[in-house]
């Protein structure tokens, strides 16, 4: 087990300084999970939405990461504002991360059609190692003096939309922060930068194509770009490819998503690594997404199709 979970360490160290550029968890369901990464989101679904998902990364590796996220959004009685909160807890080896965020949104109508959203995300970041790693390699002095913490942080993003279509940019989290304070071991939050873009397009009375794109830039680590490319058939099924771009975490898979009534949904997707990793990781990657929704307002105009 220490062997195994050293080789995960390999993975992630620079030379030097034992640091570790931690980044937020990236999903292939991004589009349904937009909260996550953009607080401007907040209350576009015009109704109550909750979220939860869990994704196993890279199954068959010991010490690969493993996510959950549970995230809730709504729109106020001003419809103009949105609030939500969202919770992640990340464990990648030794290293456990813990994300507890409030997000808040303010929508102008720049017509008829088109709206712009304005959002903070404000929260805390906890971060802890596991305790037999610390007892283990503190005697080997890897670990000089470290304890279990939460650090605050905030992020701010852009979502422009009509029902047909949006444009998204944000940054969760434009702090960055070494979460250990040690000068041996790092933990640095690093800034991330996201651009998310979707389309849809009416095939036919029973059949939608929506493509969408998530790129993702952050200090010190290479970039990624994901691509999917899904179907709607009888505003049930969505089925389609997705597809990630990048130098160490590369994958190709896809995405099933029923809706199963008006308010639940429920979401598959699966990636095979296509990076150096694919040998060690041959399980692929498999994340689970539901959704809650309560209709009852009646501002919902139109069917939400992000």
């Amino acid at each position: 087990m220490k062997l195994l979970k050293f080789s995960i360490i390999a993975i992630m160290l620079l030379s030097g300084t034992m640091s570790i550029a931690q980044q937020l968890p990236q999903f292939t369901q991004y589009m349904f999970n937009t909260i996550s990464i953009n607080p401007a989101y907040a209350g576009s679904r015009e109704t109550l939405s909750m979220v939860g998902l869990h994704r196993s990364q890279w199954v068959g590796l010991d010490g690969a990461p493993t996510t959950q996220t549970l995230s809730v959004h709504a729109p106020l009685r001003n419809e103009k504002v949105g609030l939500g909160v969202s919770f992640i807890n990340d464990e990648l080896g030794f290293q456990n991360f813990q994300y507890l965020y409030a997000d808040f949104s303010y929508t102008i109508n720049l017509n008829e059609e088109v709206m712009l959203a304005f959002g903070l995300k404000a929260g805390f970041t906890g971060f802890s190692l596991d305790p037999d790693f610390q007892s283990a390699e503190s005697q080997d002095n890897v670990i000089f003096g470290f304890e279990d913490r939460w650090k605050p942080n905030i992020g701010t993003g852009l979502y422009l939309h009509t029902n047909k279509w949006y444009l998204g940019l944000s940054a969760p989290r434009i702090l960055n922060t070494d979460y250990t304070g040690d000068e041996e071991f790092e933990a640095l939050e690093r800034i991330s930068y996201y651009a998310t873009a979707g389309y849809v397009f009416d095939l036919g009375p029973d059949v939608k194509f929506k493509p969408a794109t998530l790129l993702k830039i952050t200090d010190g680590a290479p970039l990624s770009w994901d691509v999917t490319a899904n179907f709607l058939f009888f505003e049930k099924l969505w089925i389609g490819p997705a597809y990630r771009v990048n130098e160490e975490a590369g994958s190709f898979g896809g995405i099933v998503d029923f809706q199963i009534s008006k308010q639940f949904r429920v979401g598959y997707a699966y990636e095979n690594p296509t990076s150096d990793i694919r040998p060690f990781a041959n399980g692929g990657t498999h994340e689970i997404l539901l959704m809650f929704e309560l209709f009852k307002s009646k501002r919902i105009k139109s069917p939400r199709y992000f």
